[in-house]
């Protein structure tokens, strides 16, 4: 039985990463924001792995495919059957973090598609040219004129990315400090059940 769940998790794409005991949430979807860009063409966001649930047995965290529009893999993360408050403080905290990381390059990335497309066909209007050639080919800019885009794109971004990078610091500073106290609270726990063992 946990043979094939194992190979069925496997052939719906995923790759898992050992980390603790107890069990696992189902895989509802395969990132956050990947809604986005399928909200603007009046779809439902496609999913390799959105019926995905863990094996029951699983005592891991589930790290899926890229989703299609942030790029980023999502994660389903291990929920301990015996999880602490300071435990589940750090794994919520996590899970808001990637909630909040794949809105964000979800919304950025869709930026740049679309703003690259336009100074594509912008630049070819003013050449007289259009989007696609006599035999049905994309026509492309040079790498030169596409470091005009690119250039003014990051400059644009510029406040939106220092923001993203300060906020990104701070999360990952508060859950490196959480998952300290999350360690020193299991050697204390485990220190403790030793003693009271010894003393039995």
């Amino acid at each position: 039985m946990a043979v094939a769940a194992a190979a069925a998790a496997v052939r719906a794409g995923l790759r898992v990463r050992r980390v603790c005991s107890g069990t696992c949430r189902c895989f509802s979807r395969a990132g956050v924001g990947a809604g986005l860009l399928a909200a603007e063409r009046g779809c439902e966001p496609e999913s390799r792995a959105s019926n995905f649930c863990p094996p029951a047995h699983s005592c891991n965290d589930w790290i899926g495919p890229p989703d299609r529009q942030s790029n980023l893999r999502p994660i389903v993360f291990h929920i301990p059957k015996n999880e602490s408050p300071l435990g589940r403080r750090l794994r919520e905290f996590r899970q808001e973090t990637q909630v909040w990381n794949q809105q964000f390059w979800a919304s950025q990335n869709v930026s740049f598609r679309k703003g690259k497309e336009e100074f594509i066909y912008s630049r070819l209007k003013a050449k007289g040219l259009e989007m696609k050639d006599e035999t049905g080919q994309k026509v492309t800019l040079s790498a030169e004129e596409m470091a005009d885009f690119y250039k003014d794109f990051l400059s644009k971004n510029f406040k939106k990315h220092m923001c993203y990078n300060r906020e990104w610091y701070k999360r990952n500073f508060t859950i490196t400090f959480l998952m300290g106290q999350v360690a020193f609270e299991r050697a204390w726990r485990m220190l403790g059940w030793k003693k009271t063992k010894v003393e039995n």
